[in-house]
């Protein structure tokens, strides 16, 4: 009991430093921009290009009250409250599943997935990853229980986590396939496909039927265009994927060589927790598939993994190891909460030579600076030319359309017809838009005007060197902030110069 309460204080901790201290990611912007269009009346890939299931921003446009008062810092409260929901979940889940010792399953689970302060970040900032693993994290647990309203919920619920995001619709079919082989659930697999596939057809197929173009672009090619540079790159990078996902859930992985070496055979009679393990593995898998298989896609398999992990390996162990070995697991969590880089970066930029870099005020302090000088300049009430989208939501303000995906949304060989449909900027629209913008206000970090799709690859220097002249021509630069936002890039800030 003394840990459990440990665990959940450290938590509520992590969570709390992470959202006023973490650092900025330009993934926040586009998503709580996307709440807000949603929540002003449009829909995502049919009014705006947008690149994940549409759930997310219909789930926070209902919240965005939040964000409205709070700026970017509510957009992260919110996601922290389904990150912590997603890590009760988890401990459910491995309480479920384990046949023996299920209070110490529970709090075990809850130990590597809330106490993980890597986790914590990437479940405190505005991703998609909160969202989704409450949804898998809750399905998978309704799924424990032997009932046809269950079955009904775990299918409704997982089916949301698809529509969150895409990669955890591989956990669906897994499910469906494992309730029909389990001959006590009877029929449950076809409450569990009633559930969720009247659930996916009530999030994709309206996006599908009335913008199919836009919808299949942002869901599929929007992703598969990028582009790792090779094969050698590619194999790198999968390399990366697996080291950092190891490096940042060391403790996952002593588990799980753990239950290799020691409980294989008796997991393999637990039925849930095989589930658990299928799933874990199969959403890894499209994550390892990718061209850019980044680690942190796996925020929202390592809840599933860590619940499968305890319930495998807590009952095989003798009763009177349950009680040091809890206590020993949050002390290791808790050092490796406390010395990982994510908390450095809550209070240094990095390093210059032998000296470290300290922040004189947090990346959202920073952020609210900026979004002062926009309303100031704006009324609160207007346009901003920027691709640092979460400026634009700190202040209140909207952007271009076109621009709604930040860097991401030039596509500089795009035909003019196509980049329109799709809602993004050809090399010929954005010239236009930084010439002939009406907005008040211009702000670009060292992300704006600097990345080209679908490669992701920086601007040609002859596209840098016209940019730089459009802007110039029809702005004049009234400030700047370095060390601003990811990166903690440079942030030049331009004023109209017809305004004047």
């Amino acid at each position: 009991m003394i840990v459990g309460i440990a665990a959940v204080a450290v938590a509520l901790l992590l969570a709390a430093l992470n959202l006023r201290y973490g650092n900025l990611n330009q993934d926040e912007g586009w998503y709580l921009y996307a709440a807000k269009m949603v929540r002003d009346g449009k829909a995502p890939y049919a009014d705006f290009a947008f690149t994940q299931g549409p759930v997310l921003p219909y789930v926070y446009a209902a919240l965005y009250g939040v964000v409205e008062r709070l700026g970017v810092a509510g957009g992260r409260l919110l996601t922290t409250g389904f990150g912590l929901l997603a890590a009760l979940f988890a401990a459910a889940t491995a309480w479920r599943a384990a046949d023996r010792h299920r209070a110490a399953a529970g709090i075990a689970a809850f130990l590597l997935v809330g106490c993980n302060v890597y986790q914590s970040y990437f479940t405190t900032v505005v991703k998609t990853y909160a969202l989704c693993s409450f949804f898998l994290m809750a399905g998978l647990f309704s799924l424990g229980f032997r009932h046809a309203a269950a079955a009904v919920a775990g299918g409704v619920l997982l089916a949301l986590a698809a529509g969150t995001r895409l990669s955890a619709g591989i956990v669906l079919p897994i499910a469906g396939i494992w309730l029909i082989f389990r001959r006590e659930r009877r029929l449950d697999w076809l409450w569990f496909g009633l559930g969720g596939g009247a659930v996916l057809l009530a999030v994709y197929l309206p996006s599908f039927v009335s913008a199919f173009e836009q919808t299949r672009f942002g869901l599929l090619q929007y992703h598969a265009g990028r582009d790792p540079g090779g094969l050698a790159q590619l194999l790198v990078f999968k390399a990366g994927f697996v080291s950092r996902f190891v490096q940042a859930y060391f403790l996952f992985t002593a588990l799980a060589l753990s239950v290799l070496c020691f409980s294989a055979r008796e997991s393999f009679r637990n039925p849930f927790a095989v589930l658990l393990w299928l799933c874990g593995a199969g959403i890894s898998l499209v994550h390892l598939s990718a061209a850019f298989p980044y680690d942190d896609y796996q925020t929202i398999a390592y809840p599933i993994l860590a619940a499968a992990g305890v319930a495998s390996l807590l009952p095989r162990l003798p009763e009177r190891w349950l009680s040091p070995g809890l206590a020993l697991l949050l002390l290791v969590s808790v050092a490796g909460a406390f010395s990982s880089p994510v908390n450095m970066d809550w209070f240094v930029r990095g390093r210059d030579r032998i000296w470290w870099r300290f922040k004189e005020q947090s990346d959202l302090q920073h952020l609210r600076a900026a979004a002062d000088i926009v309303r100031q300049s704006t009324a609160g009430n207007g346009e901003l030319l920027t691709q640092d989208t979460y400026l634009a939501v700190e202040a209140g303000v909207s952007v271009p359309s076109g621009m709604e995906l930040g860097p991401f949304c030039y596509y500089p060989e795009m035909p003019r017809e196509q980049a329109e449909k799709l809602h993004l900027l050809n090399r010929e629209m954005l010239v236009e838009l930084l010439r002939q913008s009406a907005a008040p206000m211009a702000a670009f970090s060292g992300y704006g005007l600097a990345i080209e799709s679908p490669a992701i690859a920086p601007v040609a220097e002859a596209d840098a060197v016209l940019f730089n002249h459009a802007v110039q021509a029809r702005y004049e630069k009234i400030a700047a902030m370095p060390h601003f936002g990811q990166g903690h890039t440079t942030l030049d800030l331009y004023q109209l110069k017809d305004s004047e």
